[in-house]
């Protein structure tokens, strides 16, 4: 997963959910594609975090600067 972009991610969950919605899925493909889904949706989440913190981070900076001027 460390490969991958958000957006590469986003359009995988966007594709197992396409396949899952059309249904007539074998029991253990719609499970290891569940199992993909629920992986790329914490990959997605960490990302999310991730960029909330840095934004936070400039945020508080920015804020800073304006104080010290």
């Amino acid at each position: 997963m460390e490969s991958i972009t958000f957006e590469t991610a986003i359009a995988e969950l966007e594709k197992i959910v396409e396949e899952m919605e059309k249904g007539n899925l074998p029991l253990e493909r719609a499970l290891q594609l569940y199992e993909q889904g629920v992986k790329y949706t914490a990959f997605c989440k960490k990302e999310l975090s991730q960029a909330q913190l840095k934004l936070e981070e400039l945020t508080a900076s920015k804020k800073e600067e304006k104080a010290e001027a």
